[in-house]
């Protein structure tokens, strides 16, 4: 980021102040659609992402979870499923995502277990110390100050609380990466254009991805946000990757 308060969305770079506009619209333009592009995108792999991130979290009864950038539920209604008890607070800037997944967890009947909020990763609307647990999928590359949401996390977790970010990555293998990036910005734009009527939301969503800090530079991020025993998995060779922090 540089002095003048710019940053990127995607290959563009705008004004802070804009970004958090521009990735709404995507995400308000693209909510009916988006889980069903989340399947088709990944040919369904993101199911298993998730429930890696599930294994290595290890939800117990009782606990209370923060999903940021949670959208429509997945990670809440798969943590709560593993946690008897548990209860979970989805916050979401794109109401409309939050609305979708509202009618999931009423046909689920998890609505009593959830809370639906609209709020800013950079500033969330709770005290200090509220949470056990923090997540974060797939969201964190569209927040315009990572650090800062990084942060905000730390504030709100209890001492011994935990975070874990699932976010897409770099994969250390040079021509992996360059099939992989053919992959995406030929037929994931196509995909959005056939399926929800919008190139432009997903060319954005493949720009960010490859925008995205690697492995170890996110690693330190999170160090630098006063988490400890910081450690990441790949996962698919690393076109994503689970990283898990602690606050002690």
């Amino acid at each position: 980021m540089s002095s003048d308060n710019t940053t990127h969305f995607g290959y563009q770079t705008v004004n802070e102040d804009d970004k958090a506009g521009m990735v709404h619209g995507v995400f308000t333009r693209v909510a009916s659609k988006y889980d069903i592009m989340n399947d088709l995108m990944s040919v369904g792999i993101h199911r298993l992402w998730k429930e890696a991130m599930m294994d290595w979290l290890s939800p117990r009864p009782g606990q209370r979870l923060l999903d940021v950038a949670g959208g429509t539920g997945d990670v809440a209604f798969r943590f709560l499923g593993r946690a008897p008890g548990a209860t979970a607070t989805v916050l979401d800037m794109t109401e409309s995502m939050l609305v979708e997944g509202r009618k999931r967890a009423e046909a689920e009947k998890l609505a009593d277990r959830l809370d639906w909020i609209v709020g800013d990763a950079m500033a969330l609307p709770f005290p200090d110390n509220s949470f056990d647990v923090y997540t974060i999928s797939f969201g964190i590359r569209n927040v315009v100050r990572v650090q800062d949401a990084l942060s905000e996390a730390y504030r709100v977790l209890r001492h011994g609380g935990r975070l874990m970010v699932l976010e897409f990555s770099q994969i250390p293998n040079e021509m992996l990466q360059k099939a992989y990036d053919l992959y995406s910005f030929n037929v994931i734009p196509a995909l959005g254009q056939m399926v929800t009527g919008d190139r432009e939301s997903y060319q954005y969503l493949v720009e960010s991805i490859r925008k995205f800090p690697e492995q170890e530079v996110f690693a330190g991020m999170i160090r630098k946000a006063g988490f400890d025993q910081v450690k990441y998995r790949n996962l698919s060779l690393g076109i994503a990757a689970l990283h898990s922090g602690w606050k002690v």
